[in-house]
């Protein structure tokens, strides 16, 4: 209930301020777990993501921002959750396999940080892992077009990836790895 009020009171806004274009929408599947991927160039990322898609997203989030007395109450309310980065965080990846086994919609930057130049960075390979771990598919979406008020975003939702070829196989590194390499080609090309 909080998150849908959130959204009903921050959609105009983000549409204000960045006319945001969605492209295959269709895509983002109605039902059942999904990881949703994406660019991170913004602060704004998780907020526009969160508005303009069709489903709830709980979003993995730095746990720096829980410490922020408000911002952690808000984005704890909407769902978010928090990462260790830079390290394996057992937690957290707990908590990611309990969204996905509820059949919701789990939100990833496997970037790991924003990119400050808006080129996409190398993605760390716990997403493809935890991926095959809940034989969930992968749907990326690329915010385009950076942010500056009022000039419009393009948010492009490609079609979602399964890696059942590996699902329920052990797998090495390197081929876990080369997954999480495959995910951001595809990511890539739907940003460019």
């Amino acid at each position: 209930m909080f998150y849908r009020i959130a959204k009903i009171i921050v959609l105009p806004f983000i549409y204000l301020l960045f006319w945001p274009r969605v492209e295959g929408l269709e895509n983002f599947p109605e039902d059942g777990r999904v990881i949703v991927y994406s660019n991170h160039t913004s602060n704004f990322d998780p907020v526009v993501l969160g508005v303009l898609m069709p489903r709830q997203i709980n979003f993995m989030a730095k746990e720096e921002l829980f410490k922020i007395p408000l911002v952690g109450y808000i984005i704890r309310k909407l769902g978010a959750f928090p990462i260790k980065r830079g390290k394996a965080d057992m937690s957290a990846i707990r908590h990611s396999f309990a969204i996905l086994r509820q059949e919701q919609v789990l939100g990833m930057f496997p970037e790991g940080t924003r990119s400050k130049s808006g080129e996409l960075q190398s993605f760390a390979d716990g997403i493809a892992s935890i991926a095959l771990r809940t034989k969930s598919p992968v749907l990326p979406v690329a915010i385009c077009d950076g942010y500056k008020c009022f000039r419009r975003i393009t948010v492009r939702v490609g079609e979602p990836v399964e890696f059942k070829d590996y699902y329920d196989k052990r797998i090495s590194n390197e081929e876990l790895h080369n997954l999480s390499d495959e995910m951001e080609t595809i990511l890539r090309q739907l940003m460019y």
